[in-house]
């Protein structure tokens, strides 16, 4: 019969699970209220029943029986009238588990020694360059060991070309501070002149100017391109604005060139930082520099202002 037929098994999976031997009381309830209305087979049943009772019912102080080698998904494995028991066995088997689960990975978040130790150090000289840009007084040999400390450093470029030039035109304005000739950064100062240059992401597009005050400005403005985290560039026109004169513009370049894709044949500048506040590259002649996040103001009748972090730095 039904009961004869799976009392050991039932008494080998069960205890070990379920030390206190509920599960199978609740499974010989559900089956008594079942019953068929028929009294004969009230009485086979009941029968059956009793017995798997008697077999899986055991004393607090008897010992489990041992697994047989059975995986823990399978030891509570019924015919498929006992899905609910088996999920509340599981769902026990897998919480009585998740302690010992989420301990291990504990360890592999931190990140390698030298690895962390190389993140303090650009993180430390972040903080110069940013002081440099606010107040201009840091010593050109600290900005010097701060940018080469940056450009040793294997950093994430994946976000570096929307933060330059942000997610809609016309892009984002970077004043530039400072300037170092070779790529072994021998020697560098600040750049004397106001030097500004935007970056527009989404329409492709690059302008590089000088602005003299009321003197005048001139600017380049051209397409460009991003490939992992070089930015080539290709200038189309030239603006050229002396005193009260309104701009003069003239284009540059030959005609065969209009459309064409800029790339590393072409100006570019090699990214190595970028934040919300600084970034920092260098160019194809090999100098490195490095650029504030500003924001222009046009003044009525009065040459533009740039601002940068709330202070006016021009």
């Amino acid at each position: 019969s039904h009961g004869h037929g799976h009392s050991p098994r039932s008494s080998t999976a069960t205890e070990p699970e379920t030390p206190n031997s509920w599960l199978p009381s609740r499974h010989l309830v559900g089956e008594q209220s079942n019953l068929p209305a028929r009294a004969t087979q009230r009485k086979k049943m009941a029968s059956s029943a009793s017995l798997l009772h008697a077999s899986t019912l055991a004393p607090a102080s008897s010992r489990p029986l041992p697994r047989r080698g059975l995986p823990p998904s399978q030891l509570d494995l019924r015919p498929s009238r006992r899905h609910h028991g088996v999920s509340v066995s599981l769902a026990a088997s897998s919480s009585a588990a998740s302690p010992e689960v989420e301990k291990e990975p504990s360890s592999p978040s931190t990140p390698p020694p030298g690895e962390s130790s190389a993140l303090s150090a650009v993180a430390e000289s972040v903080k110069v360059l940013k002081e440099a840009a606010k107040t201009r007084k840091v010593p050109a040999p600290e900005v010097l060991a701060a940018l080469a400390k940056i450009k040793k450093a294997k950093l994430d470029t994946s976000a570096f070309f929307e933060t330059l030039g942000g997610t809609e035109s016309p892009g984002r304005t970077w004043k530039l501070i400072f300037t170092a000739q070779g790529s072994k950064l021998g020697k560098g100062s600040y750049f004397p002149v106001t030097a500004v240059q935007r970056f527009d992401a989404a329409g492709q597009r690059i302008e590089n100017g000088v602005y003299l005050g009321r003197a005048g400005s001139l600017s380049f403005e051209g397409r460009l391109s991003w490939k992992k985290k070089i930015l080539a560039f290709v200038f189309e026109r030239v603006r050229l604005k002396l005193g009260p004169l309104g701009p003069l513009e003239i284009p540059i370049g030959g005609g065969g060139d209009v459309g064409r894709e800029p790339s590393t044949k072409d100006p570019f500048f090699l990214w190595f930082y970028v934040d919300e506040e600084v970034a920092v590259a260098q160019g194809k002649g090999g100098g490195t520099a490095f650029w504030c996040r500003c924001k222009r103001v046009d003044g009525q009748g009065r040459r533009p202002a740039f601002w940068y972090f709330g202070f006016n730095i021009i």
